[in-house]
């Protein structure tokens, strides 16, 4: 059997393994990456971030030529959807994106191997895939497997009338009606996709409320926002079976009424990909819920194998991932890097957008932590009645004894772009006055920043 040397493998090419493998070429060291899938890019390039986007995007279009574009005075003749269209561009944006990691690859001297990776010891990664076995001997190790969508009992999966977000994403029709199990934010998007596109929508969720980890009000806004669109919620929704009878899907409920429906999305969150790795036979250990427990510095139970991304649990995002791989390479190679957990911002692409970064009141208030808020209606800003979007408000929570951003929180249009500016400014510690004393362009959607961090000191000037 072949053995190639090299400084560091990462196993798993999704975004926290490639960028990790990115960054220890550029910082000198001899990098591979593997992945067992044909492409790299994982589950967010492939099936997961990329292609969900482009298909709420080329929804929101349909959706406005069919139901908005009159008040702005631009009328159009019969509208008609091209489904076939629609997820042919999903799908070149998905190819053009998963090739430019290749061409990334290829710039930085990252050598990448398709096949299913497994540990064989402390410094080597055995590779199988349709080429003769290979063995990789590396003086790091790190695992990046990322995650799965959960499974659930009494849910029978046929990948196709009732499947995963995976198979919500290439649907070849629109279902008459559609059954989401569900209220997170991989449910919330797709559901919001083949709403738009002409589905009647259900939501199931187990618990009282849609959305739940997100700031309580936002998620109560965005409940009463979805509604109106059309989709339809059924809180507290204990799901006990779904399965296919004869051409139709058939979705229990605990003390409801039995739901009938075309298609079914089992959106009940992610579980890590930490099976089969080998991680027995180096005495690494998971926890309960299949996460590999780590140290500071990204290392498993076992020395010079490490771990990131959703197989370690957390906020299992992309960009968390991505700043994971990043932090760990670097502190390989001597480099004092950090991330800041507190500072990880979180958005659900719907329409309107939701984004939060740092504590919600919720969260503060278990912590007896005290705070002021600001908040700043859409209603009121200029840029938002020109595009037509005063749905929307932007919440900052602030210490009341610091004024330290403590936590945003913000419903409305483009909300995932005004975010960033919240997360940079509490990633330097600043202050609701830092933000009110930044001068603010207008007209722009920024100013619903400016003026929530005026309100936290009662000085708003356009809210009302």
């Amino acid at each position: 059997m072949k053995t190639v040397e090299y400084d560091v493998v990462v196993l798993g090419g999704g975004p926290a393994g490639y960028v990790a493998a990115i960054r220890a070429a550029q910082l000198g060291m001899k990098a591979a990456c593997i992945d067992e899938n044909p492409k790299f890019g994982g589950t967010c390039l492939r099936v997961g971030c990329i292609p969900s986007k482009a298909l709420l995007e080329s929804s929101h279009l349909y959706h406005d030529a069919t139901h908005g574009l009159e008040k702005h005075g631009v009328l159009v003749g019969q509208v008609q959807l091209d489904l076939a269209a629609m997820m042919k561009r999903k799908d070149q944006i998905v190819q053009t994106l998963t090739g430019g990691i290749d061409l990334l690859f290829k710039k930085n001297k990252v050598t990448g191997y398709r096949g299913r990776g497994k540990l064989q010891q402390p410094d080597t990664v055995l590779v199988e895939g349709s080429d003769e076995p290979i063995a990789l001997r590396a003086k790091h190790i790190i695992i990046a497997t990322g995650s799965r969508p959960a499974t659930m009992r009494g849910v029978e999966e046929d990948g196709d009338l009732i499947g995963n977000s995976t198979a919500a994403l290439q649907y070849s029709s629109v279902p008459s009606e559609m059954v989401v199990i569900g209220g997170g934010y991989i449910g919330l998007e797709l559901g919001s996709v083949w709403s738009r596109l002409g589905s009647k929508v259900i939501v199931l969720e187990a618990m009282d409320r849609i959305l739940p980890g997100l700031d309580l009000e936002l998620g109560q806004l965005a409940h009463r926002t979805f509604t109106k669109q059309g989709i339809e919620f059924r809180t507290g929704a204990w799901v006990e079976g779904a399965k296919i009878e004869g051409e139709r899907c058939v979705v229990r409920c605990k003390g409801m009424e039995p739901i009938t429906c075309d298609r079914v999305l089992l959106a009940a969150g992610r579980l890590p990909n930490s099976q089969d790795l080998g991680l027995e036979s180096l005495g690494i250990e998971t926890d309960k819920r299949g996460f590999i427990p780590v140290d500071s510095n990204f290392q498993t139970g076992c020395k010079n194998v490490y771990a990131i991304g959703d197989v370690i649990g957390g906020a299992m995002l992309a960009h968390k991932g991505m700043d994971e791989g990043i932090v760990c390479v670097e502190r390989l190679a001597g480099i004092h890097s950090h991330i800041n957990y507190d500072v990880i911002p979180a958005i659900v692409y719907t329409h309107p957008e939701i984004s939060t970064v740092g504590k919600t009141e919720e969260q503060l208030k278990e912590s007896d932590i005290e705070y002021r808020k600001g908040v700043s209606g859409y209603g009121a800003n200029g840029r938002a009645r020109t595009l037509g979007e005063i749905e929307g408000r932007v919440k900052i929570l602030a210490d009341a004894k610091t004024d330290r951003v403590l936590g945003v929180h913000i419903i409305g249009a483009r909300a995932g772009d005004l975010i960033a500016e919240m997360a940079t400014a509490m990633e330097f510690g600043a202050s609701s006055e830092d933000i009110a004393r930044c001068c603010h362009a207008h007209p722009t959607l920024s100013e619903t920043v400016h003026e929530a961090a005026l309100a936290v000191d009662n000085r708003a000037i356009h809210s009302a």
